[in-house]
């Protein structure tokens, strides 16, 4: 068996690290103002999107479907979204950001323009667009749902 697998020169864990570096510091931003990661996602697939169903939602996400339904629970819970049956279709759900929702969007965007500003700024406008187009190559074919977001 050959031992020639480094793990700090593997450009997989090199990305690895990267994502959950910009991802805990988004969390910590995120935490301050009660939302996780799936949480701010939803407010943006609703209100900045037009998402209005939960499968859309997850869709648009990349989670499955369960995970959506029970972060949109605990959102409805403390008052950021309001669920209602749709006027066609009695069967489906519609969902839509309360005024407290649309609030704690409005003050969670600085938090990720911030996270993101930190880590762009590291980066020219090639390299970021570079990275664009590479991140976007490395997720061809492959699955989009992901069970844990």
């Amino acid at each position: 068996m050959s031992m020639s697998y480094h793990l700090h020169a593997s450009l997989m864990y090199q990305l690895t690290l990267t994502s959950r570096l910009q991802e805990r510091r988004l969390e910590d931003g995120l935490r301050a103002l009660g939302l996780t990661r799936l949480t701010w996602c939803i407010l943006l697939a609703v209100h900045v999107e037009g998402h209005s169903q939960p499968s859309d939602i997850a869709q648009f996400i990349g989670v499955d479907r369960t995970a959506t339904s029970r972060a949109l629970r605990q959102m409805e819970q403390r008052g950021w979204v309001a669920r209602s049956t749709g006027r066609d279709d009695r069967r489906t759900t519609r969902v839509e950001l309360t005024p407290a929702g649309v609030d704690l969007l409005t003050r969670a965007v600085p938090v990720a323009e911030d996270n993101a500003h930190h880590f762009l700024s590291k980066l020219t406008p090639e390299e970021t667009e570079a990275l664009q187009r590479i991140m976007a190559n490395l997720r061809l074919g492959e699955a989009h749902n992901l069970q844990h977001f």
